[in-house]
């Protein structure tokens, strides 16, 4: 009579440390962790302390250079492209209205690793600096926006051909891989363009784009 409970025992012990082994495995190898690790990376309460410094003085900004005072454009370039950087935010309601994912340039690299920035016409890179939306206009890639650089560090953004526009390679949600990268062009979804074409041509006075590195 006690083989039997002995040997039950052991099997239950067995499956007990077989369990414990799968679970540690699989949540220390399995993409579900990876990608929560990455998430981590970028917490709520940082991204929202930096959106309210920048927009601090983004406010300041619109007010002095008659801009629109209601919304402005705020692109984080320390989070992963993959992730939604691409803020639209409410300056009077300190609040984001919506966010979508946005390219970065690729600095002529058939891949960027990491991050680059320059001004130079031809560079291929991401200028780190305001921007004022300019007008619309039908291009390469479709429904595009004229950006006009108002800092040292993209003034040249108009001789680059630095533009707003959108491409189907970025997805309309985030996603945990590395998304496509552009010359230089803030390029985002098909669908967040739309969203943002009803904001730029309903709005009377210049609407701020700003792309910064935390």
């Amino acid at each position: 009579m006690k083989k039997p409970i002995i040997l039950l025992l052991c099997v239950l012990l067995l499956a007990t440390i077989a369990y414990y082994l799968y679970n540690t495995v699989y949540t220390t190898d399995s993409p579900v962790h990876i990608n929560k690790a990455l998430k981590k990376e970028e917490p709520e309460n940082v991204t929202t302390k930096t959106l309210l410094s920048k927009a601090k003085t983004a406010k300041q900004f619109v007010k002095k250079n008659k801009y629109n005072e209601q919304v402005c454009f705020l692109i984080d370039m320390k989070i992963r492209s993959g992730a939604e950087r691409f803020f639209v935010y409410d300056l009077k309601a300190d609040t984001v209205i919506t966010s979508g994912v946005v390219t970065h340039g690729r600095c002529n690299e058939r891949w960027l690793v990491g991050r680059k920035y320059g001004n130079e016409p031809g560079c291929g890179c991401t200028s780190l600096g305001k921007y004022k939306i300019g007008n619309a206009y039908n291009g390469r890639f479709g429904l595009a926006y004229k950006l006009h650089g108002l800092e040292s560090s993209n003034n040249k953004a108009f001789e680059r051909f630095v533009v707003l526009h959108a491409h189907e390679c970025v997805p309309e949600e985030e996603v945990w891989s590395e998304i496509c990268q552009s010359d230089g062009c803030p390029t985002v979804s098909p669908g967040f363009l739309q969203h943002l074409k009803k904001i730029i041509n309903t709005s009377r006075q210049p609407v701020l784009l700003w792309i910064y590195e935390s």
